[in-house]
């Protein structure tokens, strides 16, 4: 993911509205109305402050372009591995405190600190919450800064997390939902990084050369977005982001990737396993974050299937004849086109009648669009509802981040409950038919008969 540079000033919105969040077809809830001022800070890296003194607590994210679409053709998993492993311990540098990993676990339990990493297919992505009040806040940062500018990746370690990985991804494979999440990735994304999965061979030749170079290559701050939210002032976050980015290693080239390439026509993949209901995954590449069909899409797959039993699959699949407990639909957006997906659970013995239900109330909706009665109820919904409840820092820090890593517009939540009430039957129809043809998806069916 190349960095989005902006000039040096700061810019103001206030979060009066709903956030999509990461998953297309899921509404966020409301944010009570804190600022985000964002800035470049002098080392290139991004950085969105959102302050609130209320509790003395402070979150921080740092979200490198490292996720798992980075990783070398024969080595998935390394993105993953990298970021676990930089909290192992650090180097003993200007500026680092040359911690082991026990000792980095003592010191932030002894000022209450927490460090934990996410990976994804774009980003990875290093959090800190600790107390905001100084002692306890500037020796958090200096462990976390070492983490991130220092990080030792012992080869002991490795050969350990090597093992618990390939350990947990053996137990997976005889899992049905890992197994049909797998397979569907590589059948819509194909040779796509976005396609690949970690397996016991790639994770079994990870060296600590292959995490050095990894690191080397994309934990820098010009490819990086700061996030801080809590007890935090602007002249702080400065320091902050001055003290995370000023020792990370010099900015190498992005690296150029293929192209998602769409479904050429319609695939089915069956797989065998034991337990006693059958999943079924069917989609196809879709959109990226930023599409200006969003709206669109968002209200349409609620109508859809976006996570309700109030809706058309929910009702054809489930009221009317009983075939799963649950069926649901979402757009997955992310920096290059991710996946429009279905997915359900059902007897093995009416996997394909299911399978048969889904694919003519998708093609049938593709066709008509949502009714009248359907588009303002999902309005309604989406408007109306919290399923999640932002309370805290943390959540509020995800969101911040997400806004920053993927570039979305600082009026993006000021603006959402108009644009969602804005999309007409028309628009739903046009961008569902645009970005969804029954005729180039891929289907995946674990635990289902051989035969129909």
């Amino acid at each position: 993911m190349e960095p989005v540079r902006m000039p040096l000033r700061i810019k103001f919105l206030r979060l009066t509205t709903l956030l999509a969040a990461v998953v297309l077809g899921w509404p966020a809830p409301l944010l009570a109305g804190p600022l985000i001022q964002q800035w470049t800070a002098p080392s290139g890296a991004k950085v969105l402050l959102v302050e609130d003194h209320a509790i003395p607590m402070l979150d921080i994210q740092v979200n490198f372009a490292a996720g798992s679409r980075y990783d070398p053709s024969n080595r998935s998993g390394l993105a993953a591995m990298t970021a676990h492993m930089l909290s192992a311990g650090m180097r003993t540098a200007k500026g680092c405190l040359g911690l082991t990993e026990a000792q980095i676990e003592d010191r932030l339990a002894e000022i209450g600190g927490v460090i934990s990493d996410t990976v994804d297919g774009d980003s990875a992505a290093l959090r800190l919450r600790t107390l905001s009040a100084a002692p306890k806040r500037d020796a958090a940062l200096a462990v976390f800064a070492g983490i991130l500018q220092c990080p030792a990746l012992p080869e002991k370690k490795l050969v350990r997390e090597r093992q618990r990985v390939i350990t947990a991804l053996k137990v997976s494979e005889k899992q049905p939902q890992a197994q049909a999440e797998k397979a569907f990735k590589a059948a819509v994304f194909g040779a796509h990084p976005y396609g690949a999965s970690p397996d016991p061979k790639s994770i079994a030749a990870l060296t600590q050369a292959d995490l050095t170079s990894f690191y080397q290559a994309h934990y820098t701050a010009q490819h990086a977005v700061l996030s801080i939210v809590g007890d935090c002032d602007r002249a702080q976050a400065e320091r902050i982001a001055e003290q995370l980015m000023r020792a990370l290693p010099d900015s190498a080239p992005g690296a150029v990737l293929p192209p998602v390439v769409p479904l050429s026509g319609s695939s089915e993949i069956k797989l065998l396993n034991p337990a006693s209901q059958a999943h079924i995954l069917i989609g196809a590449p879709a959109i990226a974050r930023g599409d200006p069909d969003y709206f669109p899409l968002l209200v349409a797959n609620q109508v859809l299937g976006g996570g309700t039993l109030i809706s058309r699959l929910g009702h054809e699949v489930r009221e009317q004849r009983g075939l799963s407990y649950g069926v649901y639909s979402a757009f997955i957006p992310a920096a290059q086109p991710g996946s429009f997906q279905i997915s359900l659970q059902t007897r093995k013995d009416q996997a394909y009648e299911a399978l048969a239900v889904v694919r003519e109330t998708l093609a049938t909706f593709i066709a008509q669009g949502p009714t009248q009665a359907e588009l303002n109820a999902a309005k309604n919904y989406l408007v109306n509802s919290f399923p999640l409840q932002l309370d805290g820092n943390g959540k509020r820090l995800r969101i911040v981040a997400t806004i920053g890593v993927y570039g979305l517009p600082l009026d993006y939540l000021e603006t959402w409950t108009a644009r969602v009430n804005a999309v007409t039957r028309a628009e739903a129809q046009a961008a569902f038919a645009k970005h969804v043809n029954v005729n180039q998806m891929a289907t995946v069916l674990v635990g289902a008969p051989a035969a129909r």
